[in-house]
């Protein structure tokens, strides 16, 4: 799941993204706001997370903006305001959800989990493959009835495929999902954690597609 955090307090930002990344989100990081209305126009992100008070351009026209463009990503307004009105225009110009600062990291992340949720149409936490069972919200993975332990990024990187199950998902995809833009690094970093899942997992889970990518099978087993 890739979020873009749109936080003139760099503090906080920092604070945040080191949070998410620990849950196995891919985050990027602006502190302007045409900056990151332009990121959200650019890049495909699975949830908006705004303050309103921003540079450039304040948090309530990024989202009246993306909006009426046809933009449908979830977004969590972030704010230090607080009164009823100020709730209010953030809901009426597209917000999802609506957070007053100082506010809880634990309720922050329980609000995005639900934002997420909501967005897959209300499906159920819980992807179940053959006998891989997959638990979005407690991040739990189980094949065959017993637990496997997963890191972070490696459950994100099962959680991408699984929530594609059957189809062919290209490297660059899992990237681009799975680590932040400013990631450099060797883009082979996938198919080492791929390697790893195999291990854990067994190695009929997720077959290689020839120069196209990876499909985790519909029917594990």
């Amino acid at each position: 799941m890739r979020v873009l955090i749109v936080e003139d307090e760099r503090r906080l930002a920092r604070s945040l993204a080191q949070g998410l990344g620990a849950e196995g989100f891919a985050v990027d990081v602006v502190h302007d706001g045409r900056e990151g209305l332009f990121l959200a126009t650019e890049r495909d992100y699975d949830l908006l997370v705004l303050d309103i008070m921003l540079p450039g351009m304040n948090g309530y026209r990024i989202c009246a903006a993306l909006r009426a463009a046809g933009d449908e990503t979830p977004i969590l307004m972030l704010t230090a305001k607080d009164g009823e009105y100020d709730e209010a225009e953030g809901l009426d110009t597209g917000a999802d959800d609506y957070l007053t600062k100082p506010f809880s990291y634990v309720v922050l992340l329980a609000r995005i989990r639900a934002l997420l949720r909501r967005r897959g149409g209300g499906a159920a936490p819980v992807l179940r493959l053959g006998d891989l069972t997959l638990d979005r919200s407690a991040r739990r993975v189980e094949r065959a009835g017993e637990e496997v332990a997963l890191t972070a990024k490696e459950f994100a990187v099962l959680e991408h495929l699984a929530g594609r199950a059957g189809e062919v998902v290209s490297k660059a995809d899992v990237l681009e999902h799975v680590w932040d833009f400013a990631y450099d690094g060797d883009p082979n970093i996938v198919e080492v954690y791929v390697s790893v899942l195999r291990r854990k997992l067994g190695a009929g889970l997720i077959t290689t597609v020839r120069g196209a990518g990876y499909r985790l099978v519909d029917r594990a087993g």
